[in-house]
């Protein structure tokens, strides 16, 4: 588990690391601690930078300060800086659970891997984190989506093109596959996606294909 090597983290207790990613299905299997503490610590270290870098960066009153923090750390944000760090390859969860890592799950694992940093590193080591992987959404004022296939399709149909997905892989046994589908605008590739699930592999090579049309 590497992922947090491009940001300069080298967590000490491994251990705590694991933890963070590990869902209550897993423990509950395996008689081991789940993520859920270290979530409940990530997410006030998480609201108490937001909050200050809010609070420092702009004139905004409580009232709007609050609802432009809850955007920056609601589920779909979580979920999204988890697919930016690399993390949600390595969570865990019990056999039933395994063709669903859904979003909250996630999302959930994010704020437990601050509360692992704060906890090994420090706060200052967690303040710098979030300011790398959070703090740029904030100062793009990025819009976070449930359904990117939606998005994607009204953008396309507004400009006339064509759109289709293909499913181009399929790996694992019955209980356990990966899927992967590649979306294709005009005839071009425009975005590639992995999944659990052929639904869930498809908002993700939306989601590519999204950034890519936006710019």
């Amino acid at each position: 588990m590497k992922f947090l090597d491009k940001y300069n983290i080298k967590i000490k207790n491994k251990e705590l690391l694991i933890t963070a990613l590990t869902h209550s299905s897993y423990s509950n299997e395996h008689n081991c601690e789940n993520y859920e503490r270290l979530e409940f610590l990530g997410d006030a270290v998480l609201s108490a930078v937001t909050s200050a870098y809010l609070y420092s960066s702009e004139k905004s009153s409580e009232g709007e300060m609050s609802k432009k923090r809850a955007k920056f750390v609601c589920e779909s944000a979580l979920y999204e800086y988890s697919r930016q760090i690399g993390s949600i390859p390595y969570i865990r969860v019990g056999k039933g659970q395994k063709s669903n890592i859904n979003k909250t799950i996630v999302a959930d694992t994010f704020e437990a891997i601050i509360g692992v940093i704060f906890l090994d590193q420090g706060f200052v080591t967690a303040e710098k984190f979030i300011y790398e992987v959070v703090v740029p959404y904030i100062k793009k004022d990025y819009h976070f989506l449930d359904d990117y296939k939606s998005a994607l399709q009204e953008m396309v149909q507004t400009n006339k093109k064509s759109l289709e997905y293909r499913l181009i892989n399929e790996n694992g046994p019955a209980h356990n596959k990966t899927f992967e589908v590649e979306v294709v605008i005009d005839g071009i590739t425009y975005g590639k996606g992995i999944g659990k699930t052929k639904k869930e592999a498809e908002q993700h090579a939306a989601y590519d294909a999204f950034q890519k049309q936006a710019k």
